[in-house]
């Protein structure tokens, strides 16, 4: 990359600081708490997402605006789970979200209904992971069934986000998951990130991964 798309690029990412420093005005006026959630492709992110909606149960009122190359399967899906509001972004092709496409979906969401939002990032650990969108939590969500070396071969997400979900827990030993191998590698990189481990199968794990969130909601 040549000193001209170096100054295109950080241009590009200082306009997007911008307006996420407003989404996450509206947030903060709004009192929501706001977490973006970031994972590879078949990580289990809706799933998370839904049962973490059936775990709080009225004890939140929370939306979801959820980012995809295509489809609204997603929305269905979490609307049906008992978010009180959610919006889809169809990126046609991009391969993350950006703030001014928050912005945008704001319109349509009724904040003064809710104090959590998911915002469901496009299946990527990479490009996501450098364009903020106004969020209070980085949400780094992986799964066994991706294998224990996800934080060495991406480390940036790992050493950025604010929390871990390893998903799939009740797949470890199926997959030859090496949990002393993973925390070791995440310890490495961010030494006190919170790590929860769960199953949207079978439940473990989701009332102290909830918990958490609630004790997070209560600070906003």
């Amino acid at each position: 990359m040549n000193v001209h798309n170096i100054k295109i690029v950080k241009n590009l990412l200082d306009a997007n600081d911008q307006v996420a420093a407003r989404n996450r005005q509206r947030f903060d006026d709004a009192g929501i708490l706001v977490v973006n959630v970031i994972a590879s492709p078949g990580a289990g992110k809706t799933s998370v997402i839904t049962k973490t909606l059936q775990t709080l149960g009225d004890r939140a009122a929370v939306g979801v605006i959820e980012g995809d190359i295509a489809g609204s399967i997603d929305t269905e899906k979490v609307l049906s789970a008992g978010a009180a509001d959610a919006v889809q972004i169809n990126t046609g092709g991009n391969c993350h979200l950006e703030a001014n496409m928050i912005e945008q979906a704001l319109g349509d969401l009724e904040l003064d209904r809710l104090n959590l939002l998911f915002i469901e990032n496009v299946g990527n650990l990479i490009c996501p992971n450098h364009w903020t969108l106004g969020e209070d939590i980085k949400l780094c969500l992986s799964s066994t069934a991706e294998g224990h070396d996800k934080p060495v071969k991406y480390p940036e997400i790992f050493t950025a986000c604010d929390v871990i979900v390893l998903n799939k827990i009740d797949l470890a030993e199926m997959v030859d998951f090496e949990r002393d191998f993973f925390y070791e590698s995440v310890r490495a990189l961010n030494s006190d990130v919170p790590i929860f481990e769960v199953s949207c199968r079978n439940g473990t794990g989701l009332e102290e991964w909830t918990d958490w969130l609630l004790t997070r909601m209560k600070e906003t």
